[in-house]
């Protein structure tokens, strides 16, 4: 049984979303098909997610499985039947990522090939920096001040 949980979106008017947690048995798929090091798991929304050098190629949202390909292999994988490009919501397109249709999670071998080149596409990529978290960029900032806000304050105000 799938259970709900409320999420808020900040829009220019504010939404309210309800997303349903991934089912148990996709959650285990998830950890028994994911790579190992040097691909990294996280949790984002709550769902389970891979990363390698700070880049996104493969994760849960509800009930469904994505993968993110280069332009070729995205090609090809929606070629393949059930497959569409990923939208977490409707309307809302992730250029990049694909859902994988439910006969391919049944095949592991074949799972595991689309897998690899997901984990290929996105080792490839740049490393993205790790972001540091607010509350510990706000400490860093605390007390400096930098050139533009000093002129700003010396500067009168236009009325």
């Amino acid at each position: 049984k799938a259970t709900r949980m409320k999420i808020t979106v900040d829009t220019p008017m504010t939404m309210k979303m309800e997303w349903q947690k991934a089912p148990a048995a996709m959650v285990d798929l998830f950890a028994l098909v994911a790579p190992g090091a040097p691909a990294e798991r996280r949790t984002m929304f709550g769902y389970p997610c891979a990363f390698v050098h700070g880049n996104m190629f493969m994760g849960l949202f509800e009930d469904r499985m994505m993968l993110r390909f280069g332009e070729s292999d995205r090609t090809a994988f929606l070629r393949l039947a059930g497959a569409r490009t990923f939208e977490p919501m409707p309307g809302r397109p992730m250029r990049e990522y694909v859902e994988v249709p439910g006969a391919l999670l049944a095949d592991r071998a074949a799972l595991a090939r689309w897998i690899a080149k997901s984990f290929a596409y996105a080792s490839a990529l740049p490393v993205r920096a790790k972001r540091r978290p607010k509350a510990a960029a706000r400490k860093a900032s605390k007390g400096k001040s930098t050139r533009k806000a000093a002129s700003r304050k010396s500067r009168p105000r236009a009325r």
